[in-house]
């Protein structure tokens, strides 16, 4: 059974930090890139950061640039988000994905529960 068990939100001031992590089971963790995504009410789903498969390689939504920190302990099939100079605009559910694209085309995608994020100015 694929699980997505993020946690580490919360409630924190303008200018806070927090740490968000998320536990994955059910799957080869080392295969897939992960990546968050956050939703704010009444605003579409968006991508914050991505890591791939190895952790050598990571991206940024424009917004998360220089703030955000996106790694990955595959030994503990794990990732997390660094979250730093937090804003009000980063508040927000934040989800863990993790996906996958075969040779063949075939598409997996896990996604996690969700965990709160909220900033207050």
């Amino acid at each position: 059974q694929v699980q997505l068990v993020e946690s580490g939100g919360g409630s924190v001031q303008s200018g806070g930090s927090l740490r968000l992590s998320c536990t994955a089971s059910g799957f080869t963790f080392g295969s897939y890139t992960m990546r968050w995504f956050r939703e704010a009410p009444g605003k579409a789903r968006e991508l914050v950061a991505s890591i791939t498969e190895d952790g050598f390689d990571t991206d940024y939504a424009p917004a998360a640039q220089g703030r955000f920190s996106i790694s990955r302990d595959n030994t503990q099939n794990t990732v997390f988000l660094q979250m730093n100079s937090l804003k009000f605009e980063d508040t927000a559910e934040y989800y863990c994905n993790a996906y996958r694209i075969t040779g063949w085309g075939i598409e997996y995608d896990y996604w996690g529960q969700g965990t709160q994020v909220t900033v207050s100015s």
